[in-house]
């Protein structure tokens, strides 16, 4: 069992979740939970299946990250090739990138936690939970 400081979705350990409303986290772990009695009966070699998915499920990090940058980049590009005004896009992305870096908040986030984006934490919680039941199986 571990203990709050030691678990990753504990609020006060994560600022993403601490930036998220409480209805919102506890609708994630409710499926996470799910996610992770759906597999408590299935084969070791489904289960390694999950696992492997897990390490390749991109985290709300990643995904601020990729698409701040892409929009900033597209902004960019269309700014120096076309009309200038595409510059504001570059300029409204990147502050909130960094709000983001900061304060573990930025105007995404509300969106991206609703339609079930996890953290590496919360994404860990369910694969640990799954390695577990590997575990007690072989021993």
């Amino acid at each position: 069992m571990m203990t709050n400081a030691e678990d990753p979705t504990q609020a006060s350990a994560d600022r993403v979740r601490r930036s998220t409303p409480e209805h919102v986290n506890l609708q994630i772990d409710k499926q996470t939970n799910i996610n992770v009695r759906h597999y408590a009966n299935s084969s070791p070699e489904v289960i390694q299946k999950r696992i492997e998915e897990l390490d390749r499920e991109w985290d709300i990090e990643r995904v601020l990250e990729v698409n701040a940058s892409t929009l900033a980049l597209t902004g960019l590009v269309l700014g120096l090739t076309g009309n200038k005004k595409w510059l504001m896009l570059p300029g409204v992305v990147l502050p909130f990138l960094l709000q983001h870096g900061l304060q573990g908040w930025c105007p995404p986030l509300p969106i991206l936690r609703r339609l079930g984006v996890r953290t590496r934490g919360e994404i860990d919680r369910e694969k640990y939970e799954l390695k577990a039941l590997l575990d007690g199986r072989y021993s």
